[in-house]
């Protein structure tokens, strides 16, 4: 089993998008990359702690590999806004990638470099690739919150 990190706009959709794929074996919504010891809801969304909204997704590499979850990442956002994602927008809806290890971070690195020479973006891409960082479990009512209401995604 492998862990990997997403920070993509609000986690609710994101957690989603990845809780679908075969070999995700499971996904936690939560805050990281702040100043603040285990922060709440309320004070991440404050955007005064530093920490993004992330989903964390455990995976088995011999169903799903970590090129295939970059993929979806940089499918399921705007990598080219920093800190904004749909009508959210602070810093806690960064785009941001943590890595858990150096070849999860060379990884990241090509995918992002990939993607910027494509041509599918007019504007560069802004996603934040950086070391892993402890991962602070969100409030229960977050996890699965679209699932918990029928949804799959937050679209109206």
């Amino acid at each position: 089993m492998e862990t990997a990190m997403f920070g993509a706009g609000c986690f609710w959709g994101v957690e989603e998008t990845f809780r679908q794929l075969d070999g995700v074996k499971e996904t936690a919504v939560g805050y990281a990359g702040g100043e603040v010891e285990n922060p709440s809801y309320e004070q991440v969304c404050s955007d005064r702690t530093g920490h993004a909204e992330v989903v964390k997704v455990d995976f088995d590499p011999k169903q799903i590999d970590y090129d295939s979850l970059l993929e979806v990442f940089w499918n399921c956002h705007n990598p080219t806004q920093r800190n904004r994602q749909g009508p959210d927008f602070g810093s806690q809806y960064r785009s941001v990638i943590f890595c858990a290890n150096a070849e999860q971070k060379q990884k990241a690195e090509a995918s992002k470099e990939k993607l910027a020479a494509s041509g599918k973006y007019d504007r560069p891409i802004a996603t934040l690739i950086e070391d892993a960082v402890p991962f602070f479990r969100a409030e229960e009512y977050h996890q699965q919150y679209l699932a918990k209401r029928g949804r799959s995604n937050c679209s109206l």
